[in-house]
């Protein structure tokens, strides 16, 4: 199967749907793809919808390999990495790309170690160099400075990239793509762990790092009681609850969701900063964020110069109205992406 070798982005599916970050992905791997001369297949563990096929296509996949799970048996993450595995000795791509996902990020770690090779985890950027080698570029240190990692001889070459590192290309519209499937010649082992249920967990406390929104709270919320005030806007869009130092200062919140210098570094694809007004040292841990939208009394405040949308305001008026405008706009939306969020509060 001469045309699924090459390139490979592994797609993780969310309940039938792309997992956010993988069209990103698919674009990012494109190029990788050609600048290697070779073409981009998506792979991966399920069939998949009309949609999600034409989706994948505008985005970059010259083909879609659809690997063929045994109808008796239940995905896992040891059963994934079994038949992945089997499919990548069968096919021998030369470079194999995932997200820096939960369940991707476990998987990945799962293949590269089946299959005896290098893995270099959550990437910010990804290019080809020298010999046509992955050169694969990662924050270390709590992203104070990166490494470049390049693997010369383990095959295939791996590596998983943050999805908020990478922009969504331009698609082509007219661009479509070969679907074929895989049925790997394996004896499955019997899985050693079992999932027996799954808990959600409050997205309030989500571990920031991990966060596709964030709310942050300053000084200017004013007092511990006024507090709710961002965690009912974080309740209502599914958002994880941060905070600038004078916040935790107070004892407002917990030292572990402060954000900046001496805390944590975030780049969600929205960070919403309520009552900060946007001192260095804090907005070194948020200046990556995909978008930001901030809301201060003080038009002059430095965090306006960064923010996509700008509320001259004071938080204790205009959160509890946008929190009500957001629970009606996103009723139908019980786990809003941050776009939707976005365009939401981007037009008022």
């Amino acid at each position: 199967m001469s045309s699924s070798t090459g390139v490979w982005v592994l797609v993780e599916l969310n309940e039938e749907k792309l997992q956010d970050g993988s069209l990103e992905l698919v674009g990012h791997g494109h190029d990788i793809a050609r600048k290697t001369g070779r073409e981009l297949t998506a792979v991966v563990l399920n069939e998949l919808s009309g949609d999600s096929v034409r989706q994948l296509a505008r985005y970059g996949a010259s083909c879609i390999l659809c690997i063929q799970y045994p109808a008796d048996i239940k995905h896992s993450a040891e059963t994934d990495t079994q038949l992945l595995a089997a499919a990548v000795k069968q096919e021998s791509p030369d470079i194999v790309l995932s997200l820096e996902s939960i369940r991707s990020a476990d998987i990945a770690r799962r293949l590269a170690a089946r299959l005896g090779i290098g893995l270099v985890t959550a990437c910010d950027r990804l290019d080809i160099g020298e010999d046509n080698l992955l050169t694969a570029v990662k924050p270390i240190y709590g992203s104070k400075a990166s490494a470049t990692v390049i693997c010369p001889v383990s095959r295939p070459q791996m590596a998983t990239v943050n999805s908020d590192a990478i922009d969504l290309k331009t698609p082509d519209d007219s661009a479509s793509a070969e679907v074929m499937t895989l049925q790997p010649d394996i004896v499955l082992e019997d899985p050693g762990t079992k999932a027996v249920d799954f808990l959600k967990g409050d997205p309030r406390l989500v571990a920031l790092v991990d966060a596709e929104i964030v709310v942050a709270g300053g000084l200017g919320v004013g007092t511990g009681e006024n507090w709710k005030l961002v965690e009912e806007l974080a309740d209502a869009i599914g958002g994880s609850v941060a905070a600038s130092r004078r916040a935790v200062d107070e004892e407002w919140i917990t030292s572990d969701r402060q954000i900046g210098l001496t805390g944590k570094t975030v780049r969600p694809r929205l960070y919403i900063a309520c009552g900060i007004s946007g001192a260095i040292q804090h907005t070194m841990g948020m200046k990556d964020a995909k978008a930001i939208i901030a809301i201060n009394t003080d038009r002059e405040a430095p965090i306006f110069k960064m923010a996509d949308v700008g509320v001259v305001g004071d938080v204790l008026k205009v959160l509890p109205v946008l929190t009500a405008k957001l629970r009606e706009a996103l009723k139908d939306s019980p786990e809003p992406r941050a776009d939707e969020v976005f365009n939401v509060l981007g037009n008022p």
